[in-house]
């Protein structure tokens, strides 16, 4: 089954028009923080660059999956990370703190996960479509019936300072 996973999750990238190298592809992140659900909540990524100073990933979201909900709090002189999502392919469902939609969110929040996916302020992101989500926001995205391959710039990622409304989420 995982084997299956990784292939269609390549291809995802592959698919993307993204020009990747093999040694990138060999390096794909299967974040499935732990949750033994990777079909559903999961994330899949490849780091190009992480220092001190900034962040570059591409990132894939196979059809409906859903990177659970977070933020990335203040770290000593650092309010927090600061990243751009840009939509390459697909579309991506994103939800940050403010207003719910008056009929409701787009989105199929994963069964029994109610109480860890609060935010329901829905930004829609199509390719060539970006959004910039503030240090310290809780955030989650979900990616369309079609998956979604996003682009993400930002300042310093740090896993393991993420904070997951989900008690049960190990990541880092």
């Amino acid at each position: 089954m995982m084997k299956d996973y990784e292939a269609r999750v390549k291809k995802a990238f592959l698919d993307s028009g993204i020009a990747l190298t093999e040694s990138e592809l060999n390096r794909i992140d299967f974040a499935d923080f732990g949750l033994d659900n990777i079909e559903t909540e999961a994330l899949n990524l490849i780091v190009y660059v992480n220092n001190d100073r900034y962040c570059a990933k591409e990132m894939v979201l196979l059809p409906k999956q859903t990177c659970p909900e977070h933020r990335h709090p203040p770290k000593g002189d650092i309010p927090g990370k600061q990243e751009t999502f840009r939509c390459r392919k697909g579309s991506v469902y994103l939800y940050v703190e403010g207003p719910e939609p008056e009929g409701g969110i787009a989105s199929e929040i994963p069964p029994g996960k109610d109480a860890y996916y609060t935010v329901r302020h829905e930004i829609i992101l199509y390719p060539g479509d970006q959004y910039t989500i503030d240090p310290n926001i809780k955030h989650w995205f979900q990616a369309g019936a079609e998956g979604a391959v996003i682009s993400e710039f930002s300042s310093p990622s740090d896993d393991e300072s993420d904070v997951f409304t989900d008690p049960n989420i190990v990541r880092g």
